[in-house]
C-alpha cells in the first residue's frame, strides 16, 4: 500500500481482497463473453455487500475465505482504507458497464471493461492500486475535498 493510499485504520486481509479481484476478473470477462448483465448486477450487488458491512452476505468475500482457507494461503493485513476505495471505484465500473450495456454502446463497454480489467490485473498481480494514484492526484487537485 502507498503513503497516499486513503487510511481508515482498520485491517482487512489482502490475500482475501486479491482473491476478491480475481472473482471479479472472472465475473467481468463472463459479461463480456456472454454480455448477460444479471453477472454485472450481482456483482455490484455483493460489492455493495462488502463496502457497506456485510461481508458474510457476499458470495464472493464467503468463497475467497473458503479458497484462502483450503489451499493454505497466509493473511497479510493491510488497512482497509485502500480496499474500500478499489472496491468503490469498482463498483462505479460495474454500473457504468451495465449502463453503458443496457444503451447498446458496445465500443463504451469495451473501453471501460478494459480499463478496469488493467486496473484490477495491476491489484491481483502485483498489489498496484491504481485507485490510490487518482485518490492522490484528486487530493492535489483539490486538498480541500479530503479534509
Amino acid at each position: 500500500m502507498a503513503q497516499q493510499c486513503p487510511l481508515i485504520f482498520r485491517q482487512v486481509d489482502a490475500t482475501v481482497t486479491r482473491i476478491n479481484t480475481l472473482f471479479v476478473i472472472i465475473g467481468i470477462i463472463a459479461f463480456l463473453v456472454t454480455q448477460n448483465s444479471v453477472v454485472l448486477i450481482v456483482l455490484i450487488i455483493d460489492f455493495i455487500f462488502r463496502l457497506y458491512g456485510y461481508k458474510h452476505l457476499s458470495p464472493i468475500n464467503i468463497s475467497s475465505l473458503f479458497i484462502q482457507k483450503k489451499l493454505g494461503l497466509p493473511s497479510k493485513m493491510e488497512d482497509a482504507g485502500a480496499k474500500r476505495l478499489a472496491a468503490f471505484f469498482g463498483t462505479g465500473f460495474t454500473i457504468a458497464l451495465l449502463i453503458t450495456s443496457w444503451l447498446g454502446a458496445y465500443l463504451a463497454v469495451d473501453v471501460i471493461a478494459g480499463i478496469f480489467l488493467f486496473c484490477a490485473a495491476l491489484e491481483l498481480f502485483f498489489g498496484y492500486c491504481i485507485a490510490c494514484k487518482v485518490y492522490y492526484i484528486a487530493k492535489k487537485i483539490y486538498p480541500k475535498a479530503f479534509t
